[in-house]
């Protein structure tokens, strides 16, 4: 019997076979790493091929993976409505150039979250409508989240915004 979520991987290894790097499908979780230069078309591919038809980005986050390289990992869930699978891509993202090219142009619900993980980790998205900070104040110095983050950092004192 075929495990949960693996026909999705199938459909992407046959449609996008280059842009993977590593699947796998156990107890229902369906994973594939893919890569970075290639998210924006392998997004469009899973929402716009019939036997996935991944209409909803529930997900994006990151992960600091401090001491591998590359050092950052932006995760993407991935749920379809009509066929009620599941899917989780990862992209790794190296600190020398956290970018990838933004998802909102598939996904309109990518523009808060991208925007949560350029405040909170620093990676940018390309091509994305308004990549501002959405949780920290303009003049917040760093990015949080990142695990080599100082935890008493002072930040600079601001004013009031009357």
């Amino acid at each position: 019997m075929e495990s949960f979520g693996s026909l999705a991987l199938e459909r992407l290894l046959a449609g996008c076979p280059d842009a993977v790097r590593a699947t796998h499908a156990q107890h229902g979780d369906a994973t594939a790493s893919i890569d970075r230069a290639r998210v924006a078309e392998v997004l469009a591919f899973l929402r716009d091929d019939p036997d996935c038809a991944f209409e909803m980005l529930t997900d994006l986050t990151a992960v600091d993976l401090l001491g591998e390289a590359p050092r950052f990992e932006v995760v993407y869930h991935l749920y379809s409505v009509a066929k009620n699978h599941r899917l989780r891509l990862k992209a790794r993202v190296p600190e020398e150039d956290p970018e990838l090219a933004s998802a909102c142009s598939l996904y309109p619900s990518a523009n808060w979250m991208e925007r949560e993980v350029f405040d909170l980790y620093g990676i940018r998205f390309d091509g994305h409508p308004d990549l501002r900070r959405i949780l920290l104040y303009d003049e917040f110095e760093g990015h949080p989240l990142r695990k080599d983050y100082p935890k008493e950092k002072r930040q600079p004192l601001i004013g009031p915004r009357n």
